[in-house]
C-alpha cells in the first residue's frame, strides 16, 4: 500500500521560510518522479516543483523559481520542498505526488499517488 505523508506546513509571515516533507512508503522515490503541487481556494491545482526519478532533472513553476527548491533524501525515502521568501500568494494546500513513469511531468493528471496535503498560510 502506497502512502505519501506530507508535513511541515503552517502559518508564517511574508518573507519567512518553510520546509515541507513528504515521507513515502510502499514505493521507492528513486523509481518515481516526485512532485509538489498546490491548490488555493477557488483555484485549480497547479504544479510547483517536480524532480524526475533520476534526480538529475527538476522543474519549477515560474512563480517559485529562485525561491523554492525540491530535493530528496533517498535513504529516508523522503522528498522535500524548501520554500524561501514566502509570499501571501503562496498560500495553499500543498500536495506531494508520485509519478510512476518517472519523467517528471508538471501535469497533475500524470501522477498516480497523492498525499493528503498540508496547509501553508502566508500572512502579509
Amino acid at each position: 500500500q502506497v502512502q505519501l505523508v506530507e508535513s511541515g506546513g503552517g502559518l508564517v509571515q511574508a518573507g519567512a521560510s518553510l520546509r515541507l516533507s513528504c515521507a513515502a512508503s510502499g514505493l521507492k522515490i528513486t523509481t518515481y518522479a516526485m512532485g509538489w503541487f498546490r491548490q488555493a481556494p477557488g483555484k485549480e491545482r497547479e504544479s510547483v516543483a517536480v524532480i524526475a526519478w533520476s534526480g538529475g532533472r527538476t522543474y519549477y513553476t515560474d512563480s517559485v523559481k529562485g525561491r523554492f527548491t525540491i530535493f530528496r533524501d533517498n535513504a529516508k525515502n523522503t522528498v522535500y520542498l524548501h520554500m524561501n521568501s514566502l509570499k501571501p500568494e503562496d498560500t495553499a494546500v500543498y500536495y506531494c505526488a508520485a509519478e510512476s513513469l518517472g519523467s517528471g511531468s508538471p501535469r497533475a493528471r500524470d501522477y498516480d499517488y497523492w498525499g493528503q496535503g498540508t496547509q501553508v498560510t502566508v500572512s502579509s
